[in-house]
């Protein structure tokens, strides 16, 4: 796949290897490109741990708690919707390297099951998919999450 995208992975946790980032990269770009997405593009990553994804949360959206990802869109995209051409930053991925290993536990999966899906959920965030209700919108990312795993190879 070619590398068009812009994607720096940075980490303020230990453990946060060569080849996980590679993975993070892979996953976003496949996710981009199975979503339309071919024009170049900037997407921003930072791997914490729960204390720190757990500040982000609260200086960002005053939500008290940790969480496992956070998304940060770039622009208010619907799906489907592409926001232009060049070099385009469509945002930041926070992760919780804290949360990847619990949820992989409690999933039955592996931490790179987890770590990809999550990083699949993000992109789809940044792109303008949302599931806050139970509706439609929520049926439409799932289905598209499960086809970029698939594609990936790490369907459940």
């Amino acid at each position: 796949m070619a590398k068009r995208h812009y994607i720096p992975v940075t980490a303020d946790v230990p453990g946060v290897s060569d080849e996980k980032k590679a993975l993070i990269r892979r996953v976003i770009r496949t996710a981009l490109a199975m979503q339309g997405v071919d024009f170049p593009c900037e997407v921003d990553v930072l791997v914490t741990s729960d204390a720190g994804i757990h500040q982000i949360n609260l200086d960002m959206r005053q939500v008290d708690r940790p969480t496992d990802v956070l998304s940060f869109p770039e622009f208010e995209l619907t799906p489907g919707e592409l926001p232009g051409t060049g070099l385009v930053p469509l945002g930041d991925m926070v992760l919780s390297m804290e949360r990847v290993q619990a949820q992989a536990k409690e999933y039955g999966h592996s931490n790179r099951r987890e770590l990809a899906y999550l990083v699949v959920h993000s992109v789809l965030h940044l792109l303008g998919y949302d599931h806050l209700d139970e509706g439609p919108m929520k049926a439409q990312m799932r289905e598209r999450e499960e086809s970029i795993m698939a594609e990936l190879g790490l369907e459940r």
